[in-house]
């Protein structure tokens, strides 16, 4: 195992510094702006400005990435962990006021936690790293929508906001059931023999 992770640290420290990879740093850094911005200056106008310029800069670095021949393994890791870290620090913050964001946020920290371990368990059997899915940027444009929502309309009647929510948890669990299948199917075609 510690050569596994020996193997991770390298590769990481390798591509850590291009564009792409530094702007989904940024990203990370922005998470405790948007929940300052949230729960002690009480400004969603603000919260929602904010979110939307983190997932702006989350476009641009895909598009930095592809189009400069940028895209390594460790931003393949890297991008995702900072786009579910402000995803789930900014429903948890929304919990305060809508309760039923309590399920969207267990299932999200299972759904990754889940995928991680199988990414790692691929990782180590045929060191590829897949990037994201189209089910997974669906599943991220759905999140940040209903947070959208739930921010901007501060009295959004409870059967809309249960909705909402239900088909937007509905949809990550599509989204983790066919990462899972394409893991197994990675593991299949390039795992040990």
């Amino acid at each position: 195992m510690s050569e596994l992770f020996r193997k991770i640290f390298k590769k990481m420290r390798d591509e850590l510094f291009t564009i792409p990879n530094l702007l989904s740093i940024l990203r990370l850094l922005l998470i405790p702006v948007l929940v300052w911005l949230y729960c002690f200056k009480h400004d969603n106008v603000a919260t929602c400005i904010l979110l939307v310029f983190s997932v702006a800069t989350d476009i641009v670095d895909g598009f930095i990435a592809r189009h400069f021949n940028m895209i390594t393994d460790f931003g393949k890791f890297l991008d995702p962990v900072a786009d579910k870290a402000t995803q789930l620090a900014v429903i948890i913050c929304l919990i305060t006021r809508f309760r039923a964001m309590i399920v969207p946020a267990v299932v999200l920290v299972l759904k990754e936690l889940f995928s991680f371990l199988i990414r790692l368990k691929v990782f180590k059997e045929t060191e590829v790293v897949d990037g994201a899915k189209w089910h997974g940027k669906a599943a991220t444009g759905i999140i940040i929508a209903t947070v959208l929502l739930h921010l901007l309309w501060n009295d959004i009647p409870s059967p809309v906001s249960l909705g909402v929510i239900c088909f937007t948890t509905a949809f990550m669990i599509f989204s983790a059931t066919m990462y899972t299948v394409e893991c197994f199917a990675t593991l299949k075609k390039y795992g040990k023999k």
